[in-house]
């Protein structure tokens, strides 16, 4: 019996083909907004893939050793820190902000017990050279739009600040560096009493977190000293008027180790746990110069999983003998046509309800 690997799987018929119809309306829709298309190598050098991923990313990458180089390579666990490299590379000379899309399958070391899968489809955008509001707000609406075109309904997105607590550690709640790493990771567990042992000034934090306006509202009035105001004006600016239900969780930091100022997860009825995450973040030039970047990846397999994004049939089964401009002509109206090669075979065989005839399309 022919087995595959521990987190990894085929997709057969029909749902390969949902997959890829499903990742055709996403790309198409960011085409549509002006983010063309790049295709990065699978592996890479290891030592320039371990600078642009994060100290988590880079212990995800499955390494091997090139038979032709005798170097260390290393296969993507994730796509965005190879975009970036093509940005501030071979299209450095490109007027900014540069868009662009990307999908590809992407591997992991391991996996854990709540995401066993260690292959992945990652499909996204990144619009590089701006991390302003009004970049933000349209990558924002380019995965909304795009999950919509591709049917996705009843979605929600939750938003974050992934510098809030360094901001406020530097500023108007100054707190020892040897306290902030513990202070992040209370927070973002919620834990009330882990956070007022540490100081109790952050407490506020946790309950500032739930549907968009009223958390936004009880943020803006921890932040009676001003230091938050650009941050929550720009939050406000990137949420008002988005046609889908938006939270807010200012100080939620599992998976958000490398953006900025700005990060958000999306959500679909029916899907466990997130089925896209974007935000703020900087690519590291050659030079050592960073430049600011946004952008979003969607994770295509929750969605097939979850049976999001439906196999669709359409099969006609043609006889042996039909004209072919008769068959063209079929599929030009948007049916799959599927030839009878043998005298015996038959629609129900080649998963056909429909069948042509002379008088015109009948039920098989």
């Amino acid at each position: 019996m022919a087995l595959l690997p521990e987190g990894f799987h085929d997709r057969l018929p029909p749902f390969a083909d949902a997959a890829a119809r499903l990742e055709a309306r996403l790309l198409g829709t960011a085409f549509a907004h002006g983010y063309e298309r790049v295709d990065p190598a699978s592996a890479e050098f290891e030592a320039g893939l371990a600078t642009r991923l994060k100290a988590s990313r880079a212990r995800e990458a499955v390494r091997f050793v090139d038979p032709v180089s005798q170097r260390t390579l290393a296969i993507r666990p994730d796509m965005t820190a190879q975009v970036g490299r093509i940005a501030a590379t071979r299209m450095a000379h490109h007027p900014r902000p540069v868009r662009l899309s990307y999908a590809g399958q992407v591997l992991k070391l391991r996996a854990s017990e709540l995401a066993p899968a260690r292959e992945a489809r990652q499909i996204g955008c990144e619009l590089i050279g701006l991390d302003s509001v009004a970049a933000a707000r349209e990558v924002v609406l380019v995965a909304v739009e795009a999950l919509q075109a591709a049917g996705i309904g009843d979605l929600s997105i939750d938003f974050t600040l992934p510098d809030l607590v360094d901001t406020l550690a530097a500023g108007p709640l100054a707190l020892p560096s040897e306290k902030l790493e513990a202070l992040r990771d209370r927070l973002d567990a919620k834990d009330a009493g882990g956070v007022a042992a540490l100081d109790p000034r952050y407490l506020p934090l946790i309950a500032a977190a739930g549907p968009f306006a009223e958390a936004h509202d009880r943020l803006c009035a921890f932040d009676a000293g001003g230091a938050l105001r650009s941050r929550l004006d720009g939050l406000w600016a990137i949420a008002d008027g988005l046609p889908i239900r938006a939270t807010l969780d200012p100080t939620e930091r599992h998976g958000f180790e490398y953006q900025s100022w700005l990060g958000f997860s999306l959500f679909a009825a029916g899907v466990r746990g997130e089925i896209g995450r974007g935000g703020t973040y900087t690519i590291v030039h050659e030079d050592g110069g960073e430049e600011p970047a946004v952008g979003f990846s969607l994770y295509a397999d929750a969605l097939i999983d979850a049976g999001l994004a439906a196999p669709e049939r359409r099969r006609l089964f043609v006889p042996i003998g039909t004209a072919p401009e008769a068959a063209a002509a079929m599929r030009a109206e948007g049916w799959v046509t599927v030839a009878q090669l043998e005298p015996h075979d038959t629609p129900a065989a080649q998963l056909c309800d429909h069948v042509l005839t002379a008088a015109g399309v009948r039920g098989a």
